[in-house]
């Protein structure tokens, strides 16, 4: 299970790319990797593809961010960075036919403040 969620501002702590900073692009979760904004850029080489007419792609170098493990990132918090943690929050619930009840949803805090993220 990964707590980092796309959209996430993350700081890479381990590998090449030590002490980036960038948004998370996709989730990996099968392989516990995240793909991070300016991160691990690799070149890829593509070749020409004429199939379809118009649909064929152009060959060159291309460059992309590669997948990083999730245990090489942390989530950023204000200046630093800080581990996750999970809370359960007592919420109120609407049925369809109108009716209210209690009910709990688990919601991701800041282990470092203890707000919800």
């Amino acid at each position: 299970m990964t707590n980092i969620k796309k959209g996430d501002t993350v700081k890479v702590i381990a590998g090449k790319d030590k002490g980036a900073e960038g948004k998370v692009i996709k989730v990996l979760r099968e392989e516990d990797r995240v793909i991070v904004e300016g991160v691990n850029r690799i070149k890829k080489h593509t070749k020409v593809v004429n199939q379809g007419g118009r649909a064929g792609t152009t060959g060159g170098i291309i460059t992309t961010e590669a997948p990083i493990h999730v245990s090489n990132v942390m989530l950023v918090e204000g200046k630093g960075v800080t581990k996750i943690g999970f809370k359960r929050v007592e919420v109120t619930k609407r049925r369809p036919d109108g009716s209210e009840y209690k009910a709990t949803r688990s919601v991701r805090i800041s282990r470092k403040t203890g707000k919800e993220i």
